[in-house]
């Protein structure tokens, strides 16, 4: 596990702002639980994805995924400096077009089965109070991905908050750096369009 560069990737976005705040009592689950729970449906619905529209891929998926990433807080760090400025309305309207966004680009991405299987590897202690579970993606051809997941307890429970490819990308780092100029331009009304646009569009397909 390559620690050094995953550690600065988590700490690079996780002192932009506290974590999003929640009202509902604890939950139980460690993050590798967590984190196997999605990658179960993942796969579940990938070996019915032929059958089934992006949008039927899209309910199979939801709830699991409410239940695995915490989109307020990722929302959160995307928006940045804009998410002071922003009102209630315009937090909670960039929180679920954040939320539908990367849902349908999950139902659009895992859109067959052909053998894959995902594989925790191991968990370990992040900086700034998270978990990172190390994970492996072994496609059919034998070829694998490995796929980190960063996790951060809050008062539902564990939650991921980023995905990092086995490159070191962070996912949310990409989008962040993606809708700067929209944010610039913009505001998060610009935001909140692009991402419900993207969705539709997505969706329609």
């Amino acid at each position: 596990m390559r620690c050094t560069p995953i550690y600065l990737l988590v700490l690079s976005y996780l002192f932009i702002a506290p974590p999003a705040s929640d009202n509902a009592a604890a939950a139980g689950g460690a993050p590798s639980h967590i984190v196997a729970g999605f990658q179960s449906a993942l796969v579940a619905v990938m070996k019915e994805a032929e059958t089934l529209s992006i949008r039927q891929r899209f309910e199979r998926l939801a709830k699991t995924a409410d239940e695995s990433f915490h989109w307020a807080l990722m929302a959160q760090i995307t928006a940045g400096n804009h998410w002071k400025s922003a009102t209630h309305t315009e937090r909670k309207n960039l929180v679920e077009a954040f939320r539908r966004m990367s849902i349908t680009t999950l139902a659009t991405l895992f859109d067959g089965y052909s053998g894959e299987i995902f594989k925790v590897i191991q968990e370990a202690d992040g900086p700034s109070r998270t978990r990172i579970v190390q994970t492996v993606l072994v496609k059919g051809d034998k070829s694998k991905v490995d796929i980190l997941y960063v996790c951060r307890k809050f008062k539902v429970g564990w939650r991921m908050i980023d995905v990092i490819l086995d490159n070191g990308i962070s996912e949310l780092k990409v989008r962040r750096s993606e809708y700067n100029f929209v944010l610039k331009k913009g505001g998060l009304p610009a935001l909140i369009g692009l991402l419900n646009s993207k969705a539709d569009e997505l969706m329609s397909n």
